[in-house]
């Protein structure tokens, strides 16, 4: 079974092209997985025995989640790793599980952080001048990636992974790798390199062409934790709201486009979203606010 679980890693990392995080979680669920299978049969689990289970089997793996206090999300996420699994053992070994297919993921509630006032995000400018006074070059560093996020709608890790190359000469647009090794293209505000173009002339290290363009104290590429961390510290100082992460400028971007103007499909390809359904979520937002205004305004909400 080892063996098997391996070879399945190896496809999820050569062929699929995930991460390094992702292929992790999936270790984690089918380990949960078969440990469950291992529990319910008292016997140790091989391949036959995988290949035989029924939806019994896997309702029962579900409930067992349930009692053991893991969330929907969770559970919802290590059925999809299951399923996965299960898919590929049919395309390469021809082992195939007509069950998997019946069961249901648990219904998760689809939540969005809330969308950044666009106030606090420029007063974000002077706190970080405040509590980086000692590192002039560390606050033009914070600023520049808060604008490179809230400008262009990356995400951390996308954000974190450019290099020097991908924005010299200052091009209208920047190719960025997202999730799942997509690739989309993505459109550059002056505003943005203006920002970029003050850390880089100060930034003491990281100038060569395939050095990434930010980094830490110590010159090392930073990190997303790196770069939350610079976030709750001018949430502290600003005395803003939990809700206000580096995921919040980037749907701050997507709002602030919809209500903009910009069609759901420009927005999803900007956001790298595969599914539009995903994308479909920022205009709850926008009508919430119509909804908020209407009870307000509207001569018979006072009734």
């Amino acid at each position: 079974m080892n063996e098997i679980i391996a070879e399945f890693r190896e496809y999820l990392l050569n062929t699929k092209n995930y991460s390094p995080n992702t292929i992790a979680a999936y270790d984690f669920d089918i380990a949960d997985f078969i440990g469950f299978m291992g529990r319910y049969n008292d016997v140790p689990v091989r391949i036959d025995a995988v290949a035989a289970a029924d939806t019994i089997v896997f309702r029962s793996w579900m409930a067992d989640r349930s009692r053991r206090d893991l969330t929907a999300k969770s559970t919802a996420r290590a059925v999809s790793a299951v399923r996965t699994f299960y898919k590929w053992l049919n395309k390469y070994h021809h082992i195939r599980n007509d069950a998997i297919g019946l069961i249901s993921s648990p219904r998760v509630p689809r939540r969005l952080s809330k969308a950044i006032e666009t106030t606090d995000v420029s007063d974000m400018h002077a706190a970080i001048r405040a509590v980086d006074s000692a590192e002039p070059w560390v606050a033009a560093r914070d600023w520049a990636l808060i604008v490179l996020i809230f400008g262009c709608g990356l995400r951390i890790s996308e954000a974190l992974s450019l290099k020097n190359s991908d924005i010299a000469n200052h091009p209208e647009t920047i190719r960025i790798r997202g999730k799942g090794a997509k690739e989309r293209i993505v459109p550059v505000l002056p505003a943005v390199y203006a920002a970029l173009d003050k850390y880089i002339a100060v930034r003491p290290f990281g100038a060569a062409s395939d050095d990434f363009v930010f980094h830490s104290v110590r010159g090392l590429p930073m990190s997303p934790r790196m770069a939350e961390k610079v976030i709750e510290k001018l949430r502290r100082y600003l005395q803003l709201p939990d809700y206000v992460t580096p995921h919040a400028l980037r749907h701050t971007f997507a709002t602030a486009l919809l209500s903009g103007g910009a069609d759901l499909r420009s927005i999803q390809e900007l956001l790298g979203h595969s599914s539009l359904s995903t994308t479909q979520l920022y205009t709850r937002v926008n009508m919430d606010e119509i909804m908020d205004a209407y009870n307000h305004a509207h001569p018979m909400s006072a009734e």
